[in-house]
């Protein structure tokens, strides 16, 4: 029997398996697509040659053919953060599992810009999930028009998209009540990116559980959802009297949370004799016995689960309405703060 040709130099094709076995580039095709109008043994031959020249699928020609490309925009927070990193293979691993596959088309703090919404488009995202990031309305508009859903999660979504959230409300909530069960009297807060959904509902479910108890903050500032941020703000609070200083402060993260332990250590203060420190996120670091943080843990495996569940029903159905899914986070109690008595 005489061997098939040696197949060409330079990444096998549809057409170069055709040329080896003899056969049209249509029945090529159809037999890599396990198609039973062509014969087993042709399929098997064709799969063996295709096996030998190296060929495997393009995405792209994929999504020309049949309209869909696998493949899922990935738009997340600065990695500095270490939750956006835990983020990140999370859900490479859950989509990888749905036989997905993401593609980062932004990881930073700020809003989307649009020529990131129509980097989406070039691509042919069958879908996005969007983590901690602002969705400009032109962005929007430009994903609804091309029939691209979006989800987004750790966040609320305000304008046209789906979106999966842990409780920031109650959590914030929480945190202020196990503050105030241990005898707190002075409140301060340390604030994330303001005008996200995210960072403004933690504040005020904070804020509104200690208007019940008929308490407010002492004590406000910016922080930047970052490490320097929370850094700079404890020595802020450390320049203060004794008698103004407050005696528990809520980072809403707790990449600042922990700059801000760090810094109220530094300037010679006890975590939590002279003041507790609370966080939101549970990041793993914050288990960590340098800082022992008390915090709210997401549910982050669930928010992606639940996120690619609504993203992945909207690719295959373009007429499902926007749908909020908001999970509760759970209370984690660590060394950083006054226990109740």
């Amino acid at each position: 029997m005489a061997k098939p040709p040696a197949p060409p130099p330079g990444p096998a094709t549809v057409r170069t398996i055709s040329r080896l076995a003899g056969v049209a580039a249509s029945t090529v095709s159809r037999a890599l697509k396990q198609d039973p109008r062509v014969a087993p043994e042709t399929r098997r031959r064709i799969a063996e040659l295709a096996l030998q020249a190296g060929y495997t699928p393009n995405a792209f020609a994929r999504t020309l053919s049949g309209g869909r490309s696998g493949l899922v925009g990935l738009i997340v927070g600065p990695l500095q953060n270490p939750f956006y990193a835990e983020l990140l293979a999370e859900a490479v691993a859950q989509a990888a599992a749905l036989d997905l596959r993401l593609l980062l088309v932004h990881a930073g703090a700020g809003p989307i810009e649009d020529r990131t919404s129509q980097a989406l488009l070039q691509y042919q995202v069958d879908g996005c999930l969007i983590a901690s990031a602002e969705l400009s309305s032109r962005a929007a508009a430009v994903c609804a028009a091309r029939g691209v859903p979006i989800v987004m999660v750790n966040r609320v979504a305000r304008l046209h998209a789906s979106a999966v959230a842990c409780d920031n409300l109650g959590g914030g909530a929480d945190l202020a009540a196990f503050l105030l069960a241990g005898r707190h009297k002075r409140f301060g807060l340390v604030l994330g990116t303001q005008g996200t959904s995210t960072s403004d509902d933690r504040e005020r479910g904070f804020i509104t559980a200690l208007a019940g108890a008929g308490m407010q903050p002492v004590f406000s500032t910016a922080g930047n959802s970052t490490y320097e941020g929370g850094h700079a703000a404890a020595g802020r609070i450390a320049a203060m009297s004794r008698a103004r200083r407050p005696d528990a402060v809520f980072a809403i993260n707790d990449i600042m949370a922990m700059g801000l332990l760090d810094g109220l250590r530094e300037a010679g203060l006890q975590v939590p004799q002279d003041i507790s420190v609370v966080g939101f996120d549970d990041i793993p670091a914050a288990a960590r016995a340098c800082y022992g943080l008390t915090t709210v843990a997401q549910p982050m495996t669930m928010m992606l689960q639940r996120g690619l569940s609504l993203l992945t029903g909207r690719i295959a159905s373009g007429n499902l309405p926007d749908e909020t899914v908001i999970l509760r986070g759970q209370l984690v109690v660590r060394g950083s703060a006054r226990r109740p008595p």
